[in-house]
C-alpha cells in the first residue's frame, strides 16, 4: 500500500512563522505546503530574506513554526533529530582546527557515543565516498574550501541520514568548484539514496540537484511557484546543454523576477511532488 504524504518524506503544511522581539513582530512565513517524497530531491530558491533557511531549520528542530506543522518521516522534527533521521550541512564547514579531517568527520559519532573502532571505520567510508581518501591526517587549514565543504558532507554522511538538509553548502565557493561538487553530490545521493532538501541562491544549482524546485515570494514566505525537473536520477554535466535545462531556468527566473506586484502562478504539480 502506498504511504500518505508525509508519512515517509518530508512535509510542511500550512506552516507560518511570526518573530517577536519586544514590540517589534516579523512575519517571516505565510501558509507554507510543500511535500517532498523519501529518496527525492528538493530545492528552495528565492530572495535573501525569504524564509528559505527558516523553513529549513523548522525541519532540522532549530526554531519551532507559529503554526502549521512540519514533518520528518512522518515524526516531528524534534523526534527525527532524537532518532538522528537527518544531517544538516551549512555553508560554513567548521571543522574543529585543531583535529585532523578524520577526527573531525568522527565528531558527531563521537558526540553520539559511537565507540571508537565503529566511528574509525564509518568516518573512513564517508572519507572514500566524498572523494577525500589520503587526506585523512590532514589540518582543515591545509585543505582548500571545497575540500573541506566535502569533509562536512562526509561527516554528516557517518550517520546515515535517511534525510540530507542542506543551507547554501557550497555558496562560498568558485563556480568551478562548485559545479564539480554539484555532481560529486548527485553521487552521493545515488549511492545512499538519501532524500534531499537544498536552500540555494542559484538557479543552475538548483535545477542539477532537483526533482522539485520551489520558489518562495519574498517576505513573508511563501511557496509560490513549484517546478518539477524531468531529468530522472541519472545526470551528467550534459544536461546543461539539453534545452529543457534552459527552460527551466527561464520559468524559474520568471517565477523569481517576474513584474513587480503581479501574481506569480503555480504550476502544476505531478502527483508525487503535489503541495499539500
Amino acid at each position: 500500500m502506498a504511504s500518505q504524504p508525509g508519512e515517509s518524506g518530508l512535509s510542511i503544511r500550512d506552516v507560518g512563522m511570526v518573530y517577536r522581539r519586544g514590540e517589534q513582530v516579523t512575519t517571516a512565513l505565510v501558509g507554507c505546503s510543500l511535500e517532498i517524497p523519501e529518496g527525492n530531491w528538493a530545492s528552495l530558491i528565492g530572495a535573501s530574506g525569504c524564509g528559505k533557511s527558516t523553513l529549513l531549520r523548522i525541519l532540522a528542530d532549530i526554531v519551532r513554526p507559529t503554526s502549521g506543522t512540519a514533518l520528518v518521516g512522518g515524526v516531528t522534527p524534534a523526534e527525527a533529530r532524537a532518532a538522528r533521521t537527518f544531517a544538516l550541512v551549512s555553508q560554513q564547514s567548521t571543522m574543529l582546527p585543531w583535529r585532523k579531517i578524520l577526527a573531525n568527520v568522527e565528531l558527531g559519532l563521537e558526540v553520539a557515543g559511537v565507540d571508537k573502532v565503529e566511528r574509525k571505520r564509518r568516518a573512513e567510508e564517508a572519507i572514500e565516498l566524498v572523494g577525500l581518501k589520503g587526506f585523512e591526517q590532514a589540518f582543515p587549514s591545509e585543505l582548500s574550501g571545497g575540500m573541506r565543504q566535502r569533509a562536512a558532507i562526509a561527516r554528516a554522511l557517518t550517520l546515515k541520514p535517511r534525510f540530507l538538509l542542506m543551507d547554501e553548502p557550497f555558496g562560498a565557493l568558485d563556480e568551478i568548484t562548485r559545479e564539480k561538487l554539484n555532481f560529486e553530490l548527485l553521487r552521493i545521493l545515488k549511492e545512499t539514496s538519501a532524500t534531499l532538501l537544498l536552500v540555494t541562491h542559484s538557479i543552475s544549482e538548483a535545477i542539477i540537484l532537483s526533482d522539485t524546485v520551489a520558489v518562495m515570494s519574498p517576505r513573508p514566505g511563501r511557496i509560490s511557484h513549484v517546478v518539477d525537473i524531468g531529468f530522472g536520477h541519472e545526470r551528467t554535466g550534459a544536461m546543461r546543454d539539453d534545452p529543457q535545462f534552459g527552460a527551466y531556468e527561464s520559468e524559474l527566473r520568471h517565477a523569481l523576477h517576474g513584474p513587480a506586484g503581479a501574481p506569480r502562478p503555480m504550476a502544476t504539480p505531478s502527483p508525487s511532488h503535489a503541495l499539500a
